[in-house]
């Protein structure tokens, strides 16, 4: 019986020291707050109002601006021009430009034309360690390389260039842009 009685004391004294200690831990600190995700700013952004979209004619002359861009470098590109809503209105591919780029530049200019704002705003977020912009559309290309047309201070269009490098793609691209204003 003895060891007994000396086991329940000794097992008693453990738990009140331990209780103790515990009672003396400080609480965990609270985890940290998520960042910032880049303030409230007192304007719209990319706030462009919706014009009349581009129509064939506008559309033929934006490609002859960048495909003039695009010859004078000697590079090979797919140009896509779209209307306001994103839908192709005008294509060239020109002879030797890769065929996977087609899809891309028809994407640039999609996503820029339904964002209102250049694919490059897109890549840099995703540069920066934003992945989240994947989410927001299943077809958007992060990317550089597309740009508005902005008429009037009206979004018509788009302007989506593939073939190059995003730098390559971007300069062709505004040219026919440039056009535009």
């Amino acid at each position: 019986m003895r060891p007994l009685v000396s086991m329940t004391l000794a097992a008693c004294a453990v738990a009140a020291l331990g209780s103790s200690a515990f009672a003396q831990t400080p609480p965990p600190a609270a985890p940290p707050a998520p960042p910032a995700a880049g303030g409230t700013p007192d304007a719209m952004p990319f706030d462009i109002p919706y014009g009349v979209s581009i129509g064939l004619e506008k559309a033929k002359q934006v490609m002859a601006a960048a495909e003039a861009e695009a010859k004078r470098r000697n590079w090979k590109m797919d140009i896509a021009i779209v209307d306001t809503n994103g839908e192709l209105v005008h294509f060239s591919r020109m002879e030797g430009a890769q065929i996977g780029s087609v899809n891309i530049s028809i994407g640039k200019a999609r996503t820029s034309a339904r964002f209102r704002r250049e694919s490059r705003v897109f890549y840099n977020a995703f540069e920066t360690g934003h992945p989240y912009v994947a989410t927001l559309d299943p077809g958007l290309v992060a990317s550089p390389g597309g740009f508005p047309l902005v008429e009037g201070g009206k979004l018509i269009g788009a302007i989506g260039c593939s073939g190059g490098t995003g730098d390559q793609d971007a300069a062709v691209c505004k040219m026919g842009a440039d056009l535009v204003k």
